[in-house]
């Protein structure tokens, strides 16, 4: 049975997952370290894991499998829930999948090396969460929650 798992610390698209997946009838486990409001939905389940490195992570990946569906932007994750067969959604729409997780995480990987290589640690953050993310996110999670369901 389909469910979402949503990597919740950061994510800016929580409320809008809840939506979609009450329509469909679909589990969402919203998972974190604390500090996560608890949903009144009966099909969201609000999943506290204890402190420490990757701990969310891990307890996603554990879990996600093929008909699942992973809100993430951490791409080592992705990788590991595309690797368990989940499909992978960004909370910008993008979509990760197992012919673009490869060079996404290369790409990482340098720009990891080049911001450790920056001395005056200039430059940094990303663009703004804009409407037009929201609404992409929104038509992304819609088409691949109908597509996983029907696998």
């Amino acid at each position: 049975m389909t469910a979402i798992y949503v990597d919740a610390d950061a994510c800016p698209v929580k409320a809008e997952v809840t939506r979609v997946a009450t329509r469909h009838a679909v589990k969402v486990f919203i998972v974190s370290n604390g500090g996560i409001r608890p949903d009144p939905d009966p099909l969201v389940e609000t999943v506290i894991v204890p402190d420490g490195p990757d701990v969310a992570d891990m307890w996603i990946a554990d879990r996600a499998g093929k008909g699942d569906i992973c809100i993430t932007g951490d791409i080592p994750l992705a990788a590991k829930c595309i690797e368990g067969g989940a499909c992978v959604v960004k909370h910008n729409g993008e979509v990760l999948d197992e012919k673009n997780i490869g060079q996404i995480l290369s790409m990482r990987d340098l720009m990891t090396d080049l911001r450790a290589a920056n001395p005056l640690n200039q430059g940094g953050g990303g663009k703004p969460f804009s409407k037009q993310d929201r609404s992409r996110f929104l038509d992304v999670l819609e088409r691949e929650l109908r597509r996983v369901k029907l696998l």
